[in-house]
């Protein structure tokens, strides 16, 4: 179910910002009238977003994953399968769209995807980089989850960002 209202204290990712915390609603003027906004706090930032409370989606503003999804993302990042491009540039935006939306499913499938990659012929250093933005923006997601299937989904990234890309054993 689609989270619509978000109340002080609820995790929250907004992307490309990460993770934050919405700290309160707060009245601001825009064009001579006061707007309700969300005001969201960015852990170990100064970083700040005013996001409307009309519209939170439009900002992409959604509430961050819980321990409940954690089986499903951890099912994901085990098992899934992407067809990406094996020519670089429709890859590299495939790759980019994934990214940028911040989807935890979708970078979950991305990542192991690129993890397959990397562990059968290694990877060029543009899908290294996106590999380990991908793993670094599920570790934010995950960060702060206190639960069992949150350890094992953080295990599994710590896991694949230091695996290394099999070699054949020479004859």
């Amino acid at each position: 179910m689609k989270q619509t209202a978000f109340e002080p204290g609820d995790r929250v990712v907004l992307p490309p910002y990460g993770i934050g915390v919405v700290s309160s609603v707060c009245l601001r003027p825009v064009a001579g009238e006061e707007q309700a906004y969300y005001q969201v706090d960015f852990p170990n930032t100064a970083s700040r977003a005013f996001v409307p409370v009309a519209s939170p989606d439009i900002a992409g503003m959604r509430a961050a994953l819980t321990a409940r999804d954690m089986p499903a993302l951890l099912d994901s990042l085990k098992t899934s399968r992407l067809n990406l491009p094996r020519q670089w540039a429709a890859r590299h935006r495939r790759v980019t769209e994934i990214l940028v939306s911040g989807n935890p499913f979708e970078l979950a499938i991305l990542t192991c995807e690129l993890r397959r990659w990397n562990v059968e012929r290694g990877l060029p250093d543009l899908d290294r980089q996106a590999f380990r933005r991908a793993i670094k923006l599920l570790e934010q997601e995950v960060s702060g989850l206190q639960d069992d299937g949150a350890q094992d989904v953080q295990q599994l990234l710590v896991h694949a960002w230091n695996e290394t890309p099999q070699t054949v054993a020479a004859d």
